[in-house]
């Protein structure tokens, strides 16, 4: 019950004044306007009956039935108010009371009243066609407002398309009736009386407006929980795509590598150098095509889980902790796996053609010498086999015996190429030749046979020996032709085949050698022919002999096969290949000339490339712990720095093909530069990498200021205070330099007399900060690192710096503040239905929390119950989901 004195000096004096201010702008006249005094008659007398209904009563004329005071003394006992029977004076009065108990008390963005009321009804018709609410009269004519209001708040009971701007009577008619039915709202207003009035009245209008606002205030309240809920949801929505995202993209990068080092790591020999070489165009095309993308796949995923992991602390929830195997530093081992099996293959690959340019040379060269040999031991264990010293003159076998000996003589002179032979095949052997089988075969085949010649000869030469005492006649001048032909002979032989001789190189050094022997050889070449023209002229001095003397002689030299033709022939053709050597060693040397070209102008790319490389680096290093404008223009200004590195691009482009050109060339040193198509490759993608992840970093501290409200000031602060304790400009904090860092923030250290620099070590810091009791406790500390280093790894980066300062500033949304949102929409039931959730939320948002709350099973459940309270615990990952 409402103290009626206290009411009624209220009425008169402070209602009568608010009521002055407040609706001073209204035209005071207009208040006896008959058509207005009607429609407050009406609405009023229907406001009154709505509250008088309490009473069980009801007045039919507003002044009669208030003269007697009874059913106005039932009044005031609901609203605590009292009027006498004038008519005028009734309906201020009842305004008086309308506006100080339905439209006071109503309250938009710090908005009240009339203001309050009337920015609600604008927002809650903005989205509707023919709707413009701008006022309390002719905004509502057409009923269109009246409808929208309803639909909005219950679509089921409002067919808003089907209503027309050009039926006003119709329009407001069912409005009325629906809000009597449906809302409990009685019908203040005549569709008539509103229709044929040019200006309604607006009293009447925000009286019948106000049991709106009150009837859907609840629905107000559910809308605003529904919101909150929406956010978190889209929030958690968003953060778990990007989890499945992180996930695939490292799942498919580790099948990648998976796949990719097996082949890095197969070590399969071939037999040719083209088949090796077909491999290393394999690894080519890896190394520009296939990897590449890798690369930037790697880079991104970097970026992708250091903004998911900003984006969960900025939310209030766990940090991800992606599936087993795929953590960042699980990446980065299998990369570093891959590079490591990538490095090797090269080296093998390279490695590998070098041994088989060695082979295929040894092997042609082993042939060579065994075609040479085997044609000269044919037919001679035949010869030392045979006994035809048994019937010979004794100047026969003279002749046999010093024909034996010049055998000997070439055969000792044959001894170095069986050597050579058998070391060749060695060789061959100990670089794992694929047909060393058929080489060590033919080896041991002539080894063989050598012992064999060897035996013979020896028991040839005593044969002949033990004869030689009864034979004495010899012919010296034969025996000395035969013994300066026959090493003249494998001279000539062996010159052949050393200007036959195939040769590699790999450096200008290395042909010019070669040329200066060659060159050394021809300067001996005088002093041959002279001992050729002397061996020639010891036949010539036997003819002479045998012509003056009547000697008829034997078809040929007795003691040797090497006739002065052979000789000639010979040397002709050991001639003739001198010049062809010379063209050979001039054209090598002209290759050699154009490799060293190719070297300098790969060194001179090379050169300039890892010195761009290692000054963007540096200038990287040194704008990351600048602070230069805001942290847009940093970004702008890293972005377009970004773009000017990109841009350097066709500069890698042209160095790789100025490599592939030495790959080519088979060149595999390069005087002229320290640098490696490797070393730089590495330099480039780290280079990328780095300006990628500085930009990165940038975007996080954008998205912290704007999601926590840091000034700018506080960041310029911050990024201050790190960089003074980061003393090594390692990006990074170690445990001591964090904690000085954030006592630097929080505690006045310039109490110390006796240093007045400005700083001071860590040790002195710790010191200082000690001996006037403002230390950080250890295990408050502890708990600091374990939020900004949950790795354990002793070191703190700016990020991390970050993040904390902004949380342990800022406030976040909390699993307390969900689960009262979802208690509102659930009615303050401690579960909620899938009905509830459809109903509040919007549908992918309800299925989404439908999809994943557990059914409640607390003693008030009832079938289909949903345990919201788990569910929002589990959002901050205070349970699990």
């Amino acid at each position: 019950m409402v103290d009626y004195h206290a009411a009624n000096n209220q009425s008169t004096v402070g209602g009568a004044q608010t009521y002055m201010e407040q609706e001073n702008d209204w035209d005071r006249d207009l208040l006896l306007d008959p058509a207005w005094e009607k429609q407050q008659r009406k609405t009023f007398t229907a406001w009154c009956n709505s509250h008088l209904r309490k009473a069980g009563t009801q007045i039919e004329n507003i002044e009669e039935d208030f003269r007697d005071g009874l059913k106005l003394m039932l009044l005031l006992e609901v609203i605590s108010e009292i009027v006498d029977g004038n008519a005028k004076m009734t309906l201020g009065m009842i305004w008086t009371i309308i506006l100080r108990f339905a439209i006071q008390d109503i309250s938009v963005e710090e908005t009240s009243a009339k203001e309050g009321l009337l920015l609600w009804c604008q927002r809650k018709t903005a989205p509707y066609k023919n709707v413009n609410v701008q006022n309390f009269h002719i905004s509502w004519k057409d009923g269109l407002a009246f409808n929208a209001l309803i639909h909005r708040h219950r679509p089921d009971l409002i067919d808003y398309d089907s209503l027309r701007k050009d039926d006003p009577v119709t329009n407001l008619n069912n409005a009325f009736e629906v809000a009597e039915k449906h809302l409990d709202i009685p019908k203040m207003l005549d569709a008539e009386d509103i229709v044929n009035t040019a200006r309604p009245d607006e009293k009447a209008i925000m009286t019948y407006v106000s049991s709106f606002y009150h009837a859907f205030s609840g629905a107000q309240k559910a809308e605003t929980a529904a919101n909150r809920i929406c956010k978190v949801l889209a929030v958690n929505q968003e953060n778990e795509q990007m989890m499945e995202d992180y996930e695939k993209l490292a799942s498919d990068l580790l099948e990648w590598i998976r796949r990719t080092i097996p082949w890095l790591e197969n070590r399969t020999q071939e037999k040719t150098v083209n088949d090796m070489q077909v491999k290393q165009e394999d690894f080519r095309d890896y190394r520009c095509v296939h990897k590449p993308p890798k690369v930037q796949e790697k880079c991104q995923l970097e970026i992708s889980f250091n903004t998911l992991q900003t984006k969960l602390r900025l939310s209030n929830r766990p940090a991800f902790m992606p599936s087993e195997g795929r953590m960042v530093s699980d990446i980065n081992k299998a990369w570093h796996n891959l590079e490591g099996a990538e490095k090797g293959y090269e080296e093998w690959i390279l490695s590998e053609i070098r041994r088989l340019e060695r082979l295929e040379h040894l092997a042609v060269k082993f042939h060579q010498k065994c075609a040479i040999h085997e044609s000269w031991t044919d037919g001679k264990e035949a010869m030392l086999t045979q006994k035809d010293y048994e019937t010979c003159t004794l100047s026969e076998v003279k002749a046999l015996l010093r024909k034996h000996e010049a055998f000997e003589s070439d055969l000792a002179a044959h001894q170095d190429r069986v050597e050579q032979i058998a070391a060749i095949a060695q060789e061959l052997n100990e670089l794992d030749y694929y047909d060393a089988a058929s080489v060590n075969a033919r080896c041991q085949k002539i080894c063989d046979q050598w012992d064999v010649l060897g035996a013979l000869t020896h028991k040839r030469k005593e044969s002949l020996e033990r004869t030689e005492k009864q034979l004495e006649s010899i012919d010296e001048l034969y025996l000395e032709y035969a013994k300066r032909a026959a090493p003249f002979n494998n001279w000539m032989e062996g010159a052949m085949e050393d200007l036959q001789d195939m040769f590699i190189v790999h450096n200008i050094e290395e042909i010019q050698g070669l040329i200066t022997a060659h060159e050394q050889f021809k300067s001996t070449l005088p002093e041959a022919n002279k001992e050729r023209e002397a061996i020639q002229s010891i036949q010539s001095e036997v003819q002479k002999i045998a012509q003056s003397n009547g000697i008829k002689l034997s078809s040929g030299n007795p003691y040797t096969s090497i006739t002065p033709e052979s000789i000639n022939s010979k040397w002709e053709q050991a001639m003739a290949m001198v010049p062809l050597r010379d063209n050979a060693l001039q054209e090598e040397l002209n290759k050699q000339n154009s490799n060293d070209t190719l070297r300098a102008t790969f060194a001179t790319q090379a050169n300039t490339v890892g010195a761009y490389i290692q000054a963007k680096m540096e200038e990287i290093g040194r704008i990351s712990i600048e602070m230069n404008g805001t942290l847009e223009d940093q970004l702008t200004n890293l972005k377009e720095y970004q773009k000017s590195i990109i841009s350097y691009t066709p500069e890698i482009n042209k160095l790789e093909g100025y490599h592939q050109h030495i790959q080519e060339a088979l060149i595999f040193d390069n005087q002229y530069t320290s640098y490696t198509m490797e070393h730089l490759r590495v330099g480039w993608e780290q280079l990328l990498t780095t300006i990628a992840r500085t930009i990165n970093e940038v975007e996080n501290q954008i998205l912290t200021r704007d999601a926590k409200g840091i000034s700018q000031e506080q960041l310029y602060e911050y990024r201050a205070s790190f960089n003074h304790f980061d003393k090594d400009h390692s990006g990074a904090l170690m445990a001591e330099e964090f904690k000085a860092c954030l006592i630097s923030l929080g505690y006045d250290v310039e109490k110390d007399k006796q240093k007045r620099s400005g700083q001071m070590m860590s040790d002195d810091f710790r010191a200082l900060l000690i001996s006037t009791g403002n230390s950080l406790g250890e295990a408050e500390f502890n708990r600091i690192m374990g939020i900004v280093d949950p790795n354990g790894s002793g070191a703190v980066t700016f990020q991390a710096f970050i993040d904390f300062m902004s949380t342990e500033t800022t406030d976040r949304d909390t699993a307390d503040q969900v689960i009262a949102s979802f208690k509102i929409l659930a009615a303050d039931k401690n579960y909620i239905t899938a009905d509830e959730l459809r109903r509040e939320l919007p549908p992918d948002q309800a299925e989404y929390c439908i999809a994943r709350m557990a059914p409640y099973t607390g003693p008030d459940a009832v079938p289909g119950a949903l345990d919201y309270m788990s569910f929002s615990t589990a959002l901050y990952g205070e349970s699990d989901l």
